[in-house]
């Protein structure tokens, strides 16, 4: 049965998971467009003072912004749309040559403010719920992706604390490239292998360095160097 005073779509989630969220329904959501089903998962940080703040927030209708999940520090999971339903969590971006990804997506907010690391029982109930949904939709796991790949520039979630090696080392993300870029560090064989890895927002130079390194190498400054270039190679394009 529907929720008292919420749209019939906004139903309880029939499934089968044995990692059951709470159910916290958002009124924010639509129906995804173009027939479109999730190809993609974004991972977005909260960046407020707590999960219950965060959660009162993408259930507001004058927000006007919400995501499928959140999982709190504690491990707390709830969930607020539907996956079949179309969340605004993503925005304005592209990833991939595809623009609207709040119809290709299922959003993951993670309580956390950016600036501290992410929690060890917030990380294992994401490592429990990334499998299901990426089975749900056959997504693979170059379809994981942070809200900073796709809106280079403008989004910097989940950002540099985030332990993407930790989903790539499980395959659940793409892995950072293993091989050597027989080119030299310059930014447009940099700009060419960042979008055959699917960065393929209009950004300036700077903010694409920027959003490569978010994703695999947080700890970089400076210029463009060999190892950005490396960390978008394949090994078999090892020389």
């Amino acid at each position: 049965m529907p929720v008292a005073g919420t749209p019939a779509r906004s139903a309880v989630p029939l499934t089968t998971d044995a990692l059951a969220p709470i159910w916290h329904p958002s009124p924010n959501f639509g129906k995804r467009r173009g027939g479109l089903v999730p190809s993609l998962i974004v991972i977005h940080y909260t960046a407020m003072g707590g999960a219950q703040a965060a959660l009162d927030r993408l259930c507001d209708p004058a927000s006007e912004v919400s995501a499928h999940y959140l999982i709190g520090c504690d491990g707390t999971l709830w969930q607020m749309v539907r996956e079949e339903d179309r969340a605004w969590h993503a925005g304005a971006g592209e990833w991939d040559g595809k623009d609207d990804i709040n119809s290709r997506s299922v959003g993951i907010e993670l309580d956390n403010t950016g600036t501290h690391p992410f929690s060890q029982p917030q990380l294992v109930v994401l490592e429990q719920l990334l499998p299901l949904i990426m089975t749900r939709w056959s997504i693979t796991p170059s379809g994981v992706i942070g809200h900073s790949d796709m809106a280079p520039g403008r989004k910097s979630d989940p950002g540099p604390r985030f332990d993407w090696s930790r989903l790539e080392k499980q395959a659940l993300a793409k892995p950072r490239g293993t091989g050597v870029d027989p080119m030299s560090p310059n930014a447009e064989a940099f700009r060419t292998s960042a979008r055959m890895a699917g960065f393929t927002a209009p950004v300036d130079d700077a903010k694409l360095l920027a959003a490569v390194r978010l994703r695999f190498r947080p700890w970089a400054k400076g210029p463009l160097d060999m190892a950005d270039m490396n960390a978008l190679t394949p090994s078999d394009t090892t020389t």
